[in-house]
């Protein structure tokens, strides 16, 4: 049996070299010709992973050109059609603040939908933006328990919608538990050397917010 070693990371000095492009191919053709490679070292370290805040204007359309593509007069559009039709709250807001009746409801809500092991009490964010009108909130669901499915949307409206109520419930949910691994890996390199590749990689121990919103 081989016992694969810790390895602190944080304690290591990293540095790399530029190679041209024929130092480069000796090197891969050596790696390529000394198998098997050898994993000497492995570090696991769990970790947490918190939502994001609620929706203000600039994050949504941020969020939207990047989720759905959609350019900013689009995603404006939508979220006008959204509020004048009561799905949403106010849509021009700089603030990340929830009322005490939208905390309320979508603990509710996430209980309800998620169960209690995702749900560890009410979630409060500072607004980051100087001068930031406190007086509307973030953009969210009208009605929390209005699911994108049932919400009787279609279009445009319809992935806007199911984008703000996505993100709004994930806000007030408990952070996800992840892995975080880092493997490295030394293989014979030219002229006999050894070579340290590293790879790093994440599991979802406990989905947390990520069961509505990633």
């Amino acid at each position: 049996a081989y016992e694969i070693p810790k390895r602190d990371w944080s304690s290591d000095v990293c540095s790399s070299d530029l190679v041209s492009g024929a130092d480069a191919g000796a090197m891969a053709g050596a790696l390529s010709a000394n198998l098997p490679w050898t994993v000497t070292a492995v570090d696991e370290k769990p970790g947490v992973e918190r939502p994001a805040p609620p929706f203000t204007t600039s994050t949504l359309t941020q969020e939207a050109s990047r989720k759905l593509g959609f350019s900013t007069e689009r995603t404006m559009q939508a979220a006008q059609r959204l509020f004048q039709d009561g799905h949403i709250s106010y849509h021009r807001t700089d603030s990340t603040t929830l009322s005490e009746k939208a905390l309320g409801e979508s603990a509710s809500a996430i209980q309800e939908m998620f169960g209690a092991a995702y749900y560890g009490g009410a979630r409060r964010y500072a607004t980051k933006v100087k001068n930031a009108q406190e007086a509307h909130e973030a953009i969210r669901p009208a009605d929390f328990t209005a699911t994108p499915s049932a919400a009787r949307l279609s279009g445009d409206d319809l992935r806007l919608y199911e984008l703000i109520w996505k993100r709004t419930m994930a806000s007030q949910m408990v952070d996800a538990r992840v892995l975080r691994t880092t493997v490295e890996i030394t293989g014979t390199g030219a002229a006999g050397q050894p070579a340290v590749f590293t790879a790093s990689g994440k599991a979802i121990e406990f989905a947390g917010f990520r069961r509505a919103y990633v």
